[in-house]
């Protein structure tokens, strides 16, 4: 919410500067995002009028214009091409230092010269050239009473400021600068100007008939006829710098006393063009198969749970959010309906990001506007109608089916002292209730307050805490320290703590990086597999409309962020839940019935194996310089990796990875057909894997240091080749030979055409094998003993026989 000081001042004039003003706001609750002035700094710059406008001799685009600065006449060149003889135009004299014409610059200091041979005693200026707008198409043109001489600064009141709000949603009431004002009369304590709206004397009898069939949508709806309206009207200085001070553009003088209306009071309305109404108004929800052309240019489709403001023959208005193309008003308009009304916020909720757009009437409306003024706000736009575009209006025209009952919620005294942490009386208590303008009954130790019609927000005991506190001061809370135990939960020593995990991660050279729980549609059925997602009843983004069920969809979209930065090598993981159903989920604090939410580590890594440095020969990194990291975080366990498929992964580069006998996650090298799908130029490693298979650990055992040495011995086996790595170490484990402390594939070889003693379909393997006898010293024929006995195992579990 953007609006001027003085017209915050006009309502309400408390004796503080605007800083300390817009500290009082921020400190109640009203967040002040910006304080800026409404233009940058300039001087000698007054208001000038054009006596006389000649050619330049010397340059076609140029005139030499004489003009009364209230100083005598003044011969100055000019370029602007709506200078003409008797407009009043701002005048930088001789000496002026107006703002720099980019950001950064130096002020530009205006002196006498000579523009191709014709002296200049000044400059015009546009709106652009004093940092009021960006336009400067031509000269600003002043009012035709505006005093020759006058500062311009002055004169356009160039000194105002702008308060920009950060309003929370529970505070629409101070969508209006009426609103504002009141709160900071209810905080100062200084008057509260509040206008007398007089009725304007109905002139004809026209009517529009109006029937609300849902009451549930709306409230209250009130409408006049303004017959014999002049749209082509201006509209008044004063209101269109109050608009654009509020960040509104100039429209049409129907619309602008429409919004100015709007930013005054804080409550939208709508004009309809009354001769494109056909037959009465339908105050109603929409229907399947209905559209309706809005004013933006944009058509939609409607259904049952948009609400619409229909005539006996299509949808014309989007109900509380946006007006309909076909009774807009123009140009050629002679007579308006002027509507407002009562819009239920929850009706109203929602609805406009359904058509991926927002307006400053569904953001109030969705928040809550007064019922009570719907007539007086109607009477308020017809005077400025009847001031600005005459008319001749007929009566108000008002339906209440059913508004809001205010229910009064009670406030303990105590309650209050102790949820504050600070001591309150009922008598400070009842002040800022009555400050606020609400009605307070008493009773000993305990308030009852009925919320206004303007304050949605008022509903439980909490609510009326939080109004005592902001007007009697955050700054008047006790600077108290907490009083709470402190216990030291201790973690079984078989589990790591997240954070011993992310220094883990860290410490294999990855960067962790934060994704959203929600992510795109196409992502998460092509990289997860998953057809029927979760999907976020009101995404913020088309593109994160799902619920995340892998880790791998977040890693895939940072690395193509990354790549489009030129990025060379890219190692990050994520520690996140994701979102999977199952029918065997309870509800818990964080879970939801029939959903899962496990915790997992997600890794991916990218580019090269290692930093480029002059010592080592730089490489792509592989299936296994990742499989390592991940080997490295679940020491001193040990995974086993079994062949897999998943729908991201490369069918013969990837695995899943098995701990403890359960599967835990997949490891592997992205698909081919999604490397190409998201255009990256190398397929990257990744793997995800559930937490609790990285948080538990072994518990260490002592062991003492060996007193025998080790003896290593070399077996290489030919086998098929569909036998794997895993199949071999889990044959060598079965077996449980005493002296055998440790195997190690560490050789293969395939020959390039069977023959020999190779059969088709086989290849060798060469597994080094560490013996040991703790007890005694081995000699040649125990280990002789023990390595056929491996022998025989690998031959009879996996017809595996020895080399020649």
């Amino acid at each position: 919410m953007q609006f001027p000081e003085s017209w915050l001042r006009e309502f309400c004039d408390p004796p503080l500067s605007s800083a300390a003003l817009a500290e009082l706001l921020t400190m109640s609750g009203f967040e002040v995002e910006a304080l800026r002035p409404v233009a940058p700094p300039f001087s000698r710059v007054v208001v000038g009028k054009v006596l006389a406008v000649e050619r330049h001799p010397n340059a076609d685009r140029l005139t030499v214009c004489k003009v009364d600065a209230g100083a005598g006449a003044l011969a100055i060149v000019c370029g602007a091409p709506n200078v003409k003889a008797g407009v009043k135009a701002p005048v930088a004299l001789v000496g002026a230092r107006l703002p720099p014409a980019e950001e950064g610059g130096a002020p530009l200091v205006i002196a006498k010269g000579a523009l191709r041979g014709v002296e200049s005693e000044g400059m015009l200026c546009s709106a652009r050239e004093l940092g009021v707008s960006d336009d400067q198409s031509g000269l600003l043109l002043l009012d035709a009473d505006a005093p020759i001489g006058r500062d311009v600064r002055e004169h356009l009141e160039l000194d105002d400021m702008l308060f920009t709000l950060k309003l929370t949603p529970n505070l629409g009431h101070a969508l209006g600068v009426y609103g504002i004002a009141r709160e900071v009369a209810a905080l100062t304590g200084a008057p509260l100007r509040t206008p007398a709206i007089a009725p304007v004397a109905p002139m004809n009898d026209e009517r529009v008939p109006v029937r609300i069939e849902a009451p549930d949508l709306c409230g209250r709806f009130s409408g006049r006829v303004v017959k014999r309206v002049n749209p082509s009207a201006q509209t008044p200085r004063w209101m269109l710098e109050r608009l654009a001070r509020c960040g509104q553009r100039a429209v049409a003088p129907l619309v602008d006393i429409s919004n100015y209306v709007m930013f005054e009071y804080g409550r939208p309305s709508h004009i309809f063009d009354r001769d494109r109404i056909r037959g009465g108004l339908h105050v109603r929800w929409g229907r399947d198969g209905e559209s309706l052309k809005l004013l933006n240019g944009e058509t939609i489709a409607l259904d049952a749970e948009v609400g619409v403001i229909a005539d006996d023959h299509a949808v014309e208005s989007l109900a509380g959010i946006m007006g309909g193309d076909s009774t807009a008003v123009s140009e050629a308009t002679g007579n308006v309906y002027v509507e407002a009304a009562f819009w239920w916020p929850e009706a109203i909720a929602g609805r406009s990001r359904r058509y991926g757009f927002s307006t400053d009437a569904g953001h109030r409306f969705e928040r809550g506007v007064d019922w009570t003024r719907s007539a007086d706000h109607i009477e308020r736009i017809t005077r400025l109608i009847v001031d600005v575009c005459g008319g001749e209006p007929g009566p108000i025209d008002d339906h209440v089916t059913r508004v809001p009952e205010r229910k009064p919620v009670a406030l303990r005294v105590a309650r209050a002292a102790k949820v504050l942490g600070m001591p309150v009386t009922q008598a400070e208590c009842v002040r800022v209730f009555e400050r606020l303008g609400m009605p307070v009954s008493e009773e000993p130790g305990r308030i009852t307050v009925t919320p206004p019609a303007w304050r949605f927000d008022l509903q439980i005991e909490e609510d009326l805490i939080e109004e005592v506190i902001r007007l009697v001061g955050y700054s008047k809370l006790p600077e108290t320290p907490p009083l709470a135990p402190v216990t030291a939960r201790a973690r079984p020593e078989a589990e790591r703590s997240w954070h011993a995990l992310r220094h883990a991660v860290a410490a294999r050279d990855y960067h962790e990086t934060i994704g959203y729980g929600f992510v795109d549609e196409r992502a998460e059925r092509e990289l997860a597999g998953n057809a029927d997602p979760i999907r976020v009843l009101n995404p913020i983004a088309s593109q994160l409309a799902v619920m995340r069920s892998s880790l791998l969809t977040s890693l895939i979209g940072v690395l193509r962020t990354n790549l489009a930065r030129k990025a060379t090598r890219v190692r990050v993981f994520e520690i996140g839940r994701v979102f999977v159903r199952d029918a065997g989920a309870a509800a818990g604090d964080i879970a939801v019935a029939g959903l899962s939410q496990p915790l997992r580590l997600g890794v991916l890594a990218y580019g090269s194996a290692g930093r480029v440095q002059w010592g080592v020969r730089e490489r792509p990194l592989d299936f296994y310089d990742v499989k390592g990291d991940l080997e490295a975080l679940l020491a001193p366990r040990d995974a086993r990796f079994a062949p897999a498929s998943h729908p991201a992964l490369h069918p013969g580069r990837s695995a899943a990875v098995i701990v403890d006998g359960d599967p835990s996650g997949v490891i592997g090298e992205l698909h081919p057909r999604w490397r190409q799908a998201y255009e990256l130029p190398h397929a990257p490693i990744v793997f995800e894997v559930d937490a609790a298979a990285l948080l538990a650990r072994d518990v260490p055992v002592f062991a003492p240091l060996p007193r025998q040495q080790s003896v290593w011995r070399d077996i290489a086996l030919i086998v098929d080749r569909r036998v794997t790595h895993d199949d071999l170490m889990q044959v060598v484990a079965a077996t449980r030979l005493p002296l055998i402390r440790s195997t190690t594939l560490f050789d293969t070889y395939q020959p390039a055409d069977p023959g020999g003693e190779f059969g088709a379909g086989e290849h060798s393997v060469a597994i080094r094998v560490e013996l040991r006898d703790d007890d005694g010293t081995l000699n040649d024929a125990r280990i002789e003993a023990e390595m056929e006995s491996l022998a025989r195992a690998l031959g009879k579990q996996l017809k595996a026989r020895l080399r020649g």
